[in-house]
């Protein structure tokens, strides 16, 4: 099953259940065009923090995610010594994963040695020209061609947990990729 019609009666993308955080960030982010290096940057980070978990799982814990990093502000994150690490790996409104966290403070670091707009620049680069809808679920790819390229390449610049299967669902939710599959009423 591709698609699901929720309680309102608008059919979705099947992914999205029954669960009405779900279902507003589908129908309100999920493959909306996203820019800034900030915000792209958030993107980032949330979908490393996602790595081996459920997306609704950081969804629910976005909101305490944003205080605990700043508002992901790299400049105030860069500046995270020791002790906010430890700060952070008491925090149960996060995913305390001591590598993401640390990867995290390094990525906001590389982000402060561009210039601005390039961490959006270079990101967008890779979104590749629109192809056809998926038909369903299983017509969605885990990784694309441009997903391991994005990835090689911030790799190559230094950053850490951004793999491509990473990069790629960043990809889908900043709307590099239109991914809502035939039938949902997000489909453009």
């Amino acid at each position: 099953m591709s698609i699901r019609v929720g309680p309102d009666g608008l059919p979705r993308c099947a992914w999205v259940g029954d669960d009405p955080e779900y279902r507003r960030y589908h129908d309100e982010e999920w493959g909306r065009p996203l820019h800034g290096d900030r915000a792209l940057f958030e993107k980032m980070s949330l979908e490393s923090f996602q790595a081996g978990l459920s997306w609704i799982t950081i969804l629910r814990k976005r909101p305490r995610f944003r205080e605990a990093f700043a508002g992901f502000d790299p400049a105030q994150i860069a500046r995270f010594d020791a002790a906010e690490v430890d700060r952070l790996m008491t925090d149960s409104g996060i995913i305390r994963n001591r590598a993401k966290i640390l990867a995290t403070i390094g990525n906001a670091h590389l982000v402060l040695d561009m210039p601005a707009g390039e961490l959006d620049s270079l990101m967008w680069s890779f979104a590749p020209p629109a192809g056809p809808r998926p038909a369903s679920l299983a017509d969605v790819p885990a990784t694309t061609p441009e997903s391991e390229a994005m990835s090689r390449e911030l790799r190559r610049r230094g950053f850490r947990f951004v793999g491509p299967t990473t990069m790629y669902a960043l990809m889908q939710s900043a709307g590099m990729v239109d991914d809502h599959v035939e039938g949902c009423h997000r489909a453009a």
